[in-house]
């Protein structure tokens, strides 16, 4: 049986995996996917056109259906090369696929974001 973290890089399961437990989310499908910083780039002036690298962009396809069956939440794009903590950035990703927003949401989604990585950190 499929966990739905078949399409996120093993190496970055756990920051998924403890983000979507840390919010209550079962039975749902999302992926990441890893890019260097020119496809980065390109993807970042392509959708929000800004022409430089990010460390991370979210595109969220199912954040709150009451759809039967897994959710699918969508994909995390993330570029190493411009992350200060990489699980960090994944998690943040995670965390925007489920429709938080950091820029409206008075420091909630920040808060749990640094309560994950806390906690992966040990």
């Amino acid at each position: 049986m499929s966990d739905g973290l078949e399409d996120v890089p093993a190496r970055l399961r756990p920051a998924v995996r403890a983000t979507l437990e840390r919010v209550g989310v079962s039975d749902s499908h999302l992926a990441v996917v890893e890019l260097d910083p020119t496809g980065m780039r390109a993807l970042n002036l392509e959708h929000r056109g800004i022409d430089g690298p990010t460390d991370v962009l979210s595109f969220p396809i199912d954040p709150e259906s009451d759809a039967p069956g897994p959710r699918e939440l969508g994909d995390v794009f993330v570029c190493e090369e411009e992350c200060e903590e990489l699980d960090e950035a994944v998690i943040h990703g995670v965390l925007h696929l489920l429709g938080y927003d950091h820029e409206t949401d008075d420091g909630e989604m920040l808060a749990i974001q640094d309560e994950i990585t806390g906690a992966l950190r040990g």
